[in-house]
């Protein structure tokens, strides 16, 4: 026999991990598809995180959003926004997973765990998208960074809508990479001479 609560508590976590995910790869754009989506009531937030829909703060982060977007695709600035969004991106992580979290939780038992899932599954893709950076750098001159930064965009975007839509599988596939990632780290430490 299934349990319900269960298996809102489990679908929950997952959206919270999945839209934490996203902000690794954009800290604005999914705090302003999440605020577009409460507004719209297709998306529930804690009671305490409703300032996230609010025609201010959408208003603001819409804002956030094209200047972070656009600043991405200059070469030189894109490297400085991420060294900012290194800090920036797991606070936003933190802000998504709280919000969703808020729904089923207490506001500070929201912000505790959205600290304790959210920060470390923004850091997975904010990671990755840093090494792919560097590699475009160095192997481009930066001149394909550009490029790289519309399919970071796009990514974000299908990330953000299979986190909506599918929040368990998204979470699962992000503890995997993880896991992958780890391993391949701690091969790499093993093999380095002392």
């Amino acid at each position: 026999m299934e349990n319900p609560d269960l298996i809102v508590a489990l679908q929950t976590a997952g959206l919270a991990i999945a839209l934490a995910a996203c902000a690794g790869l954009r800290a604005w754009l999914p705090l302003l598809l999440a605020g577009l989506l409460a507004r719209f009531d297709l998306l529930q937030l804690g009671p305490t995180f409703g300032f996230l829909s609010d025609a201010r703060t959408l208003a603001v982060l819409a804002l956030a959003t094209v200047l972070e977007i656009a600043g991405d695709k200059v070469p030189a600035l894109d490297h400085a926004l991420d060294g900012i969004s290194t800090v920036l991106r797991p606070a936003a992580g933190t802000l998504l997973a709280a919000s969703v979290l808020g729904s089923v939780s207490d506001p500070l038992t929201a912000w505790v765990l959205g600290a304790a899932v959210g920060a470390p599954a923004s850091l997975v893709p904010h990671a990755a998208k840093t090494g792919l950076r560097l590699a475009s750098t160095a192997f481009t001159a930066g001149l394909a960074n550009p490029v790289v930064s519309v399919l970071e965009d796009l990514a974000t975007l299908l990330l953000f809508a299979l986190a909506v839509l599918v929040p368990l599988l998204i979470a699962a596939l992000l503890l995997v990479t993880a896991t992958l990632v780890l391993r391949r780290l701690l091969r790499r430490r093993a093999v380095q001479p002392a």
